[in-house]
């Protein structure tokens, strides 16, 4: 029992458990403020377009009535369509975030070259030979 527990300690304090750990907790406020920016912003203007196409107020009120037997269809409409409006929105964030961080890196460079090839033999050769070491010819 004491390996056991040695054991599961060293697990929890690796490293990456711990940023497993922060990656959570912040994914769990990002959450918060993706639904709010859904709520607040991208579904109030979905309505808008629904009210002005359809005459209805929402996704629930347009799909909320349809029911098969027990189950209400309409419901899981209407749940399949705000996740995707959430996924997108999420998406679009990331690849924004994505695209600024892009901006804030530079491009290295590529190194200069340390060999060259010998004209007579293709060889590989040092940039600063001025005799081949296998054609022994003047370059």
């Amino acid at each position: 029992m004491k390996k056991f527990l040695e054991e599961f300690k060293t697990f929890a304090m690796k490293g990456n458990m711990i940023d497993l750990a922060v990656g959570v907790v912040i994914g769990g406020a990002f959450s918060k403020i993706v639904t709010m920016l859904v709520e607040c912003i991208i579904t109030p203007l979905i309505s808008l377009v629904l009210g002005l196409i359809t005459g209805q107020s929402s996704t629930d009120a347009l799909f909320g009535s349809i029911i098969v037997g027990p189950f209400p269809i309409g419901q899981l409409i209407s749940t399949i369509i705000d996740f995707i409006i959430t996924a997108f929105v999420l998406f679009a964030i990331v690849k924004a975030i994505n695209k600024i961080e892009a901006i804030g890196r530079k491009e290295e460079e590529p190194a200069a070259p340390t060999t060259k090839e010998c004209p007579f033999c293709k060889s590989e050769i040092n940039i600063d030979a001025t005799r081949c070491p296998h054609c022994t010819s003047e370059l």
